[in-house]
């Protein structure tokens, strides 16, 4: 197994704090494999009926383990009632550290009748980040990683499985969106799902969505809302001052993984005009791993000049970040037209292989390049 030593340290932080840390991801997006990486930790598989059994009785079972241990209980949501089991271990038995691992949110499946408020610290897994690739998994070709996908399997084969696509996407609604929303629209759910895809990292809204798929707007609303808790697709809210001209309301949704989004438009290989809208998703990943997702927006006026990402920072600083597979692409201007309403804060053009940060000054302002996420936080600053 290749260690992934960013996502082991974050739990490992998050139990700091909390006992309990809930690691919540898509599926075969790698949980069950980081879980096992954890040393002498006591793993439980919840899905099967003889784990079931074991903690029927949780207080009695937590009362079995004398000494501080880590216990990981996998799929958790397979339980009875895992919110009871949490909650006992929170509460009672402090020197026990919990690991839970599921698809969705605690929230996403009546089972939960306590959500574990203040009890827990979530820890979001996504695909393979572009770091990570270079770093762990020792791959170097950024058209492998967009068009292969972050899921470790696709990732690390040679080949592009379209099977394990197909696969996944029926395992997605059967086991996710059908047993924990009780979805049972299979084809309009689908439909929806795969417009998504098409149009992953666009500005879409709901009523448009509505017509497209065939399915009513609350309807609509009620799929878009399954999927992001289930972790498939996310919402960039868009950033904006006041009295300018500038999209207000228009989120942009972004699809879970990039591999994904090339099965379903029938990509085989990596178009040119296709590779900066591709790395924006990767780039989207390694920010919302790095920081507070709830300050990361997009920015956009009505005449459609636009900034990749927006990071809001105390006291009107704003960073931004324009995502460029090759700086040999970049050009100011937008960021120009940005910076004449708010003024303070870095501006950055992030690409996948710049190793060392660089700043040039460009039509009145500075760039920094960066090739990391890490580079964020100390480069131009």
């Amino acid at each position: 197994m290749t260690r992934r030593p960013f996502w082991l340290n974050r739990i490992h932080e998050s139990w700091k704090s909390r006992s309990i840390v809930w690691l919540s991801g898509v599926r075969r997006v790698g949980k069950t494999t980081i879980s096992k990486m954890i040393p002498d930790a006591v793993y439980h598989n919840c899905d099967l009926p003889s784990v079931s059994r074991k903690l029927e009785d949780p207080e009695s079972y937590f009362q079995s383990i004398s000494e501080s241990k880590i216990i990981i209980f996998d799929e958790i949501h397979r339980l009875e009632d895992p919110s009871l089991l949490l909650k006992i271990a929170a509460d009672e038995f402090t020197h026990i550290n919990v690991l839970a691992t599921g698809s969705s949110t605690l929230e996403a499946t009546k089972k939960f009748k306590d959500s574990l408020t203040g009890r827990k610290n979530l820890v979001k897994l996504f695909p393979v980040l572009w770091d990570e690739c270079k770093d762990v998994f020792n791959i170097a070709d950024l058209d492998h990683r967009l068009l292969h996908g972050g899921l470790p399997e696709p990732l690390l084969s040679s080949e592009k499985d379209e099977a394990f696509f197909a696969e996944w996407m029926d395992s997605f609604y059967a086991r996710d969106i059908q047993e924990l929303f009780n979805v049972r629209n299979r084809s309009g759910f689908l439909k929806l799902m795969q417009l998504l895809l098409r149009s992953s990292g666009s500005l879409l809204e709901v009523t448009s969505l509505s017509k497209m798929s065939g399915l009513t707007r609350p309807t609509v609303i009620s799929y878009l809302e399954a999927m992001r808790i289930a972790n498939m697709v996310y919402a960039l809210p868009p950033f904006h001052g006041s009295g300018r001209r500038e999209i207000t309301q228009r989120p942009k949704y972004y699809c879970f993984d990039t591999g994904l989004v090339c099965f379903v438009n029938g990509w085989n290989e990596i178009r040119d005009n296709d590779r900066g809208l591709l790395w924006e998703h990767l780039v989207l990943d390694m920010l919302r791993s790095r920081f507070n997702e709830h300050k990361i927006q997009y920015w956009r006026d009505k005449s459609g000049r636009e900034i990749d990402f927006v990071i809001n920072k105390p006291g009107n600083i704003t960073d931004i970040i324009e995502c460029k597979s090759s700086p040999d692409h970049f050009t100011p201007g937008n960021m120009k037209v940005f910076r004449e309403f708010y003024p303070q804060g870095n501006n950055y053009c992030y690409s996948p292989y710049i190793s060392d940060p660089y700043t040039l000054e460009k039509t009145g302002i500075k760039i920094t390049f960066i090739g990391s996420v890490e580079q964020i936080q100390v480069a131009g600053d």
